[in-house]
């Protein structure tokens, strides 16, 4: 998929305000150190589109950005060490929430990971969560620059690992680094097949 416009409509915290198409939808989340802005501008091709920062958690809203006016990537809130208060927390996670199970137009998340770690119980549950309320996902693993190139079958081989325990089949998953732009074009095939799919529908 080449990607020939990107920009940005609307950020909200309800997934009623959300916009008003039948475009599909797709979920970037994961955890606030996850490099999930720097993803979302090298899917994209810009630079600045996702605002990235050197302080986790920057990502409050719900940030939706069309796509070849075609479809819309939406940028979700980071979990985990966002410096923010507990009730702003509690507020991050019920919009979220209601996003996923509201939201019809969502076609499927990515879920971010950092493939330097071991798999984290907060990933872990969410992706329990995921699943238990049947909204299809990929994992997609970032920061693949940041490990010797030998590791990262290593590193995924485990991830995989532990999630069989939980998981009759494993969901799909992409390795992808934003710095050497790796992972780009199977992420973005991946989802120029989906709405092809829908297209069809």
């Amino acid at each position: 998929m080449n990607v020939a416009h990107a920009e940005f409509v609307v950020s909200n915290t309800k997934a009623e305000s959300c916009p008003k198409t039948k475009m599909p939808e797709y979920a970037f989340i994961g955890r606030s150190n996850v490099g999930k802005s720097s993803l979302i501008n090298m899917l994209c091709n810009k630079k600045k589109l996702a605002k990235t920062s050197s302080r986790p958690g920057k990502t409050q809203l719900i940030n939706h950005f069309l796509i070849n006016k075609q479809w819309y990537l939406v940028d979700l809130p980071g979990y985990g060490y966002a410096r923010a208060s507990k009730t702003k927390k509690k507020t991050f996670q019920k919009f979220v929430v209601d996003y996923f199970i509201k939201r019809k137009e969502l076609v499927s998340a990515f879920l971010l990971i950092d493939i330097r770690h071991e798999p984290q119980p907060i990933d872990l549950d969410f992706l329990r969560w995921l699943g238990e309320n049947f909204i299809p996902f990929s994992i997609v693993f970032t920061k693949a620059d940041k490990i010797k190139e030998k590791e990262i079958e290593t590193k995924i081989n485990n991830y995989l690992g532990v999630l069989k325990a939980d998981w009759e089949s494993l969901p799909h998953h992409f390795v992808t680094s934003s710095e050497k732009r790796l992972g780009r074009e199977p992420l973005l095939n991946y989802i120029q097949q989906i709405n092809q799919k829908i297209e069809k529908h």
